[in-house]
């Protein structure tokens, strides 16, 4: 007797292509009108001579590429640009290390598991201004709990204050972001430890492997995609920081925390530069847009894989 073969899916009738477009009106209308509009807009105004009288009704006047120009021969701008990378860099080294860490340790079973990670999502849930506030009342030098601690600990000489003295004000932005940060990339490579068969590391034990060769040789190439895709969402989170660094410390002392984003902040709304503000603002999506590029070509190619 011959098998049956299963029935041959059919197209899609022009009714209900039409209604799937009806039904994806809205969201387009909203991606057009709160995503498409502003960045057209913005790069309508990064090639025109914008003060604050033309976005008043007064005419303004076609420029080229003058204001891209004055920007990238602004020392400002590389300031800005030479602080985004090394906060950037620094965050993704200890989120990623430190989000690593606490994974493995989750990974394995034991007591009050399950509340010890819902207490490190708290980090995370917490909006960037009110985590931002948070550290700098922790990081005060009069009374801040860090300077306290070292007090207590008898490191009084070491207290000082972190965020208003130049040469230690990045490091305490990047040290807030950080615990901001660590929740998102110990679930994203907590749920990629789980996809580990256990019968890898099983099997590596009975053949006398160690347990940093069981890491070294099976968790860490395993886990390579995944760690990939996990640096890459937090180089498009962190690059385009604003609101974590504004409350702490508003881009000083001097600058020394004035990152791209607060640099565009500041031609914009300080110095009514407007359209090279927008030039700016469009140089600062390169990175993200870049690395944003890149997740989805890679998730688009595990798909076709799979």
């Amino acid at each position: 007797m011959l098998a049956s073969r299963p029935p041959t899916p059919r197209p899609p009738s022009a009714r209900l292509r039409r209604a799937g477009y009806l039904f994806s009106l809205p969201s387009l209308a909203f991606l057009a009108l709160f995503l498409v509009y502003p960045l057209l807009y913005n790069v309508w105004m990064s090639v025109h001579d914008v003060a604050l009288r033309g976005l008043l009704g007064e005419a303004t006047r076609f420029n080229g590429l003058a204001n891209y120009r004055a920007i990238v021969s602004d020392p400002d701008f590389w300031h800005s640009a030479r602080l985004s990378v090394v906060f950037t860099l620094g965050s993704l080294l200890f989120q990623f290390t430190i989000g690593f860490a606490l994974a493995l340790l989750f990974a394995r079973p034991f007591p009050l598991n399950g509340l010890l990670r819902s207490l490190l999502l708290v980090a995370w849930l917490l909006p960037p201004i009110v985590s931002g506030t948070l550290f700098r009342w922790m990081l005060d030098g009069e009374s801040g709990a860090y300077n306290a601690l070292l007090r207590a600990a008898g490191l009084g000489s070491l207290s000082h204050d972190w965020l208003i003295e130049p040469g230690t004000s990045l490091a305490g932005v990047v040290f807030a972001n950080v615990w901001i940060g660590v929740p998102f990339n110990m679930l994203l490579i907590l749920v990629g430890l789980h996809t580990i068969d256990p019968e890898l590391h099983e099997a590596a034990a009975i053949d006398g492997a160690g347990a940093w060769k069981r890491f070294r040789w099976i968790t860490l190439p395993l886990m390579l995609p995944v760690s990939v895709m996990v640096l890459l969402l937090g180089l498009v989170y962190t690059f385009k920081v604003f609101d974590v660094i504004f409350v702490m410390t508003g881009g000083g002392p001097v600058d020394a925390t004035t990152v791209l984003s607060l640099y565009v902040y500041e031609v914009f709304f300080r110095f009514f530069r407007f359209g090279e503000g927008a030039a700016a603002g469009l140089l600062l999506l390169i990175v993200p847009l870049v690395a944003g590029s890149i997740y989805v070509l890679r998730l688009r190619g595990e798909g076709e894989a799979a």
